[in-house]
């Protein structure tokens, strides 16, 4: 059995003319005004040909660089955590790096090191949804660290990347408002995280612009049946019924939804129910749901950015990712 020996970066430096130095500044992206493009394209042209890949890690030996980042969530059973990695990994592949994800096992925190005593060889930290003190046991204090849909007041975050998570929740409430709808009940998150005290406080804000509004709230733990079981109280406590859940994410609207057939009622028709995310299940339960789209993609792949800008010594970008709200079927005017 014959072997093909994997190409140098001596091959390459033959092929095109030049030395192995010249060969190691153009593919270490290092050439710029060192060499000429027309040498530069050569000694690309060159390692395409022989199908060269550099040694990665015997170059980040040399740099001290591992080339590798952290992605703590806190759950893998939300997809929403799922295409935040997916954003970060795309960026991530693109300038050369790995990301490892890691699901807290305590939800929002504390983290535990999931390395133990042995320090794993990373470049940096991106969190999601998570406070940046839950992260101590990880970083250390001496790794960078950027957070996402987290408090950019917070201390320990080298940077933060957000959504508009108050917009999202004022964009709702205009729309309800806007339907006719009067009496509210927040099915909110039972997590005391920044992103969910944003979107009380938005929610709160907006409906007490407007005379004649009423506001409660109903806390859920994140699960449908979960969600389900503090609609159920939502809809059946003493007094008028509320016309309106708004929900802190799509999995408590779906439980929302349950109750509500639960009790015998209809969605839209007698109470209208909204979500946050925009995740699959938005579209799968029926009717289809009204929520506030969140590009997790877009803000994971932002984050990796960040963590990149950190590590080169550039500051971050700080803009704030707009959302879009989603109106489908599961929201309508109030029965008279």
């Amino acid at each position: 059995m014959s072997t093909t020996a994997r190409p140098t970066s001596r091959d390459v430096a033959r092929a095109a003319g030049v030395s192995q130095a010249t060969v190691s500044l153009v593919l270490g992206g290092k050439s710029r005004g060192r060499v000429s493009e027309r040498t530069a394209e050569a000694v690309r042209t060159a390692a395409q040909a022989l199908g060269y890949r550099p040694n990665l890690a015997a170059r980040n030996l040399r740099l001290g660089r591992t080339r590798t980042a952290l992605l703590v969530v806190p759950a893998l059973t939300n997809e929403y955590f799922a295409r935040v990695y997916t954003g970060a990994a795309r960026v991530a592949a693109e300038h050369g790096f790995g990301v490892v994800l890691y699901p807290s096992p305590d939800g929002t925190g504390p983290a535990r090191d999931p390395f133990g005593t042995a320090r794993a060889p990373l470049d940096g930290v991106i969190a999601s949804s998570m406070a940046a003190d839950a992260l101590d046991a990880i970083g250390g204090g001496d790794l960078p660290l950027v957070m996402l849909d987290s408090d950019p007041a917070a201390a320990g975050a080298a940077a933060t990347v957000n959504f508009d998570i108050a917009d999202g929740m004022r964009q709702v409430a205009r729309c309800l408002l806007g339907l006719g709808h009067r009496r509210f009940t927040h099915l909110a998150s039972a997590v005391d995280t920044w992103t969910f005290q944003v979107r009380a406080e938005a929610l709160a804000g907006t409906l007490a612009g407007t005379a004649d509004t009423e506001l409660h709230t109903e806390r859920s733990a994140h699960g449908v049946e979960d969600a389900r079981l503090a609609a159920e109280r939502a809809l059946t406590r003493p007094g008028p019924r509320p016309t309106a859940l708004i929900c802190d994410d799509d999995i408590l609207a779906a439980g929302a939804c349950k109750a509500t057939r639960r009790l015998g009622l209809r969605v839209p028709a007698d109470v209208s129910v909204t979500g946050f995310d925009d995740l699959a299940l938005a579209t799968a339960v029926e009717p289809e749901l009204t929520t506030v789209r969140l590009p997790a993609d877009e803000i994971g792949g932002r984050g990796m950015t960040a963590l990149l800008a950190v590590l080169d010594g550039r500051e971050p970008d700080r803009t704030v990712l707009p959302v879009d709200l989603v109106v489908r079927g599961s929201t309508a005017p109030p029965a008279p």
